[in-house]
């Protein structure tokens, strides 16, 4: 999921129609991408899924007519300015219809009328005659110039029986459209980071788990699933910088960031030592693989039933941090990460001068709020000759503008 969503507060108002019951998916989605979910819905979506659920799996009340009855205050106002994104998802005919013209008969186009949300996305789902409708179609063209966004509806199996186009989106590409939207809306207004500080500098950032091939079907890898990496690279993006993210894993990412795919320590040095040609900072998140298979096996291994045991012979893979740092020219900062599971601070110490660093933020991946493939964490930053600053916990979102403030810092310094 895009990292866009991060800390985004998503209104997810949800319809009438069957595939209302579709909406607790949904809702998983946006808060496992790091999203902040309310929901609001009409009584008659409430025929097909209960608001307990929608609320169980939100963690938040859910706005519908009768709570709003007996609500004390303006309810449908707070949670329309709440809101960063509007997603009306499934949207049946009669919403759309209702929407596309102001009219506020219920507390789901109440919230919407009083939202200024700049980012709207609806979903249609309808039987295809309902679709295909002149009226239908001229709501769908009012609220797209109204600046709604449409994902469109599928083709697949209807109510009704038989295929035809109107079946409500797939939820990832739902959940995507929203963190593209977020993000061109986001790129927009980046010079809010401080005025873009980082304008006119090339930042290379690293991410993910390497993997190291065993066999065509196999690797050695470890448990980073990339999200600080990407973080730092949408933060360096929003700060200003011309960025080059070198990534093991490929995630959603901004299309200004200069995505760069290396699977393995040897590929990502290679990157890394072709984009540091006229960088002016290196940020290193990956967690690199330190050994790798002297010689990967041409074919699959097969286990025979004469032997139990697999020997493998591994070799040290390249130091990625310690070739940049060794290799930095004057006036490139070198930033490194430093995952420990016991004495965290005498560690990245210790990394800190033997990989010639400038920075080393350290984190102890045990933490609770903190380790490989969390939305949160909680960093320390140490730096030569200074006392180490701590950071978190807190979202990889946060931590990741924490970082890139403090290499604007460094790189202000020189």
């Amino acid at each position: 999921m895009s990292s866009s969503l991060a800390e985004k507060n998503i209104l997810l108002a949800v319809t009438g129609g069957i595939a209302a019951y579709k909406a607790a998916e949904l809702v998983r989605l946006y808060v496992k991408a790091g999203a902040n979910v309310k929901v609001v819905m009409t009584a008659t979506a409430e025929s097909f899924i209960p608001a307990k659920t929608l609320g169980i799996l939100s963690k938040q009340d859910v706005l519908t007519d009768v709570s709003r009855e007996n609500a004390a205050s303006v309810e449908h106002v707070a949670w329309g300015r709440w809101a960063d994104a509007i997603v009306l998802a499934p949207a049946t005919a009669n919403s759309l219809a209702k929407v596309a013209n102001g009219i506020a008969d219920n507390v789901l186009n109440e919230t919407l009328l009083a939202s200024n949300a700049v980012v709207k996305v609806m979903a249609p789902a309808m039987n295809e005659q309902m679709l295909a409708n002149p009226a239908t179609q001229r709501n769908l063209q009012t609220l797209q110039s109204d600046g709604w966004t449409m994902v469109e509806p599928e083709t697949g199996f209807l109510a009704e029986g038989y295929e035809a186009k109107g079946r409500l989106a797939d939820l990832e590409k739902i959940v995507s459209t929203t963190g593209k939207a977020l993000a061109a809306d986001g790129a927009d207004s980046r010079d809010a980071f401080d005025n873009q500080p980082l304008k006119g500098r090339r930042v290379v950032v690293t991410a993910g788990g390497t993997k190291e091939p065993i066999d065509p079907v196999r690797f050695l890898t470890n448990r980073s699933s990339g999200k600080m990496g990407y973080a730092l690279a949408e933060a360096a993006l929003a700060a200003g910088a011309d960025v080059t993210l070198i990534a093991a894993t490929k995630r959603d990412c901004s299309a200004a960031i200069h995505l760069v795919l290396a699977p393995s320590a040897k590929e990502m040095l290679k990157a890394v030592e072709e984009a540091m040609l006229d960088a002016d900072a290196f940020i290193g998140a990956a967690a690199v693989s330190d050994f790798a298979l002297e010689k990967p096996f041409d074919k699959k291994v097969k286990k025979t039933s004469s032997d139990s045991h697999l020997t493998l012979d591994l070799v040290q893979n390249p130091d990625i941090l310690k070739t940049v740092g060794t290799q930095k020219k004057p006036g490139q900062v070198v930033i490194g990460f430093a995952a420990e599971t016991n004495d965290l601070l005498q560690n990245a110490e210790r990394k800190l001068k033997s990989k010639q660093a400038d920075m080393i933020v350290a984190n102890d991946v045990l933490a609770p709020s903190a380790g490989f493939d969390k939305d949160t964490n909680q960093v320390t930053l140490i730096q030569a000759n200074q006392v180490p600053i701590e950071i978190g916990p807190k979202s990889k979102t946060a931590i990741a503008e924490d970082i890139i403030q403090q290499l604007v810092t460094i790189l202000d310094g020189q």
